[in-house]
């Protein structure tokens, strides 16, 4: 076990809320004051267990091959490398009442990429409980137990689902181009993992190079896998219309009226975005409902 303390406060809910694709996912359990999650590390698997034990404390547990990796990384997991410094939340102030109200979140940084962009290759161009359910399909029926007693599964590896034929995809919820860039991504594991170590633009470039990523895919997984402030998922479908409706009164946006609005903020942009989508207001809805058929039942 090890001890250690944060610099700032940390609110574990909403700062690690980006690793958890939904209450039924099968690599995390999240709580207000703990969390407990699997992953495949540079060393091998491993589960760490995070308790918190007064405001900016907690206990750390591991297991696995990787449990010592995973212990020298839990306090960047839980955003205690997270730094302010240069963010200036008066220049708005909505991002000055919004800071102030979530003044707990923090941008973690996993130190893996795998676990992180699968899931979100999965929620390209579909709704967020597609995605949910083909990610705990997959973890379900391809991955392998955690390490520990939680009842946790490991992400298939890359070379679990490099092999994984259409017909057993589309079973999961997931059509043939998702599928491919899954494939794409998993011949290029090594490369992207390594890629965390470089500066911003070096693994976004390196990210995007992949077919089948693009900046949306490589920024929403960078911002928790780098702990990367300054993501901001462009091509989002609804991200760019919340931050216009509460950055400008406008019920949608394009995305460079987007990152217009978030230049102000350079460096810390993906954390304004996160601010947002926490503690803004949803822009107003017009037109019907869009009817979702899932993938596996066309």
């Amino acid at each position: 076990m090890r001890s250690f303390s944060v610099p700032l406060a940390v609110d574990l809910r909403r700062s690690l809320s980006p690793l958890v694709s939904s209450a039924q996912d099968p690599t995390i359990r999240l709580r207000p004051d703990e969390v407990v999650r699997a992953s495949v590390t540079p060393a091998g698997a491993a589960t760490i267990h995070l308790v918190r034990t007064s405001e900016r404390r907690f206990d750390a547990r591991a297991y696995g091959p990787g449990a010592d990796w995973a212990l020298d990384h839990a306090p960047a997991l839980v955003g205690a490398e997270d730094d302010l410094d240069g963010f200036t939340p008066e220049r708005h102030p909505f991002v000055t009442r919004a800071h102030r109200q979530r003044h707990g979140l923090r941008i973690v940084r996993t130190g893996t990429a795998w676990d992180l962009l699968v899931p979100t290759i999965l929620a390209q161009r579909v709704t967020g409980g597609e995605a949910a359910r083909a990610w705990t399909r997959l973890v379900r029926q391809h991955g392998s137990p955690a390490p520990g007693a939680f009842g946790l599964s490991l992400a298939p590896s890359p070379e679990v689902c490099a092999a994984l034929p259409d017909h057993v995809w589309h079973r999961s919820g997931v059509e043939r181009s998702r599928a491919a860039a899954v494939r794409s991504a998993a011949k290029h594991a090594t490369k992207l993992e390594r890629a965390l170590e470089l500066a911003r633009d070096a693994r976004l470039r390196t990210f995007c190079l992949v077919p089948g990523i693009g900046p949306w895919t490589a920024e929403l997984t960078l911002r928790s896998a780098a702990g990367d402030p300054d993501a901001v998922e462009v091509g989002d479908f609804h991200v760019k219309n919340q931050v216009a409706w509460n950055l400008a009164g406008r019920p949608r946006g394009t995305d460079d009226e987007m990152l217009e609005l978030l230049a102000p903020f350079a460096g810390h942009r993906g954390r304004v975005v996160r601010l947002v989508t926490s503690a803004g207001q949803r822009p107003p809805a017009f037109g019907p409902r869009l009817r979702v058929v899932p993938v596996d039942r066309l």
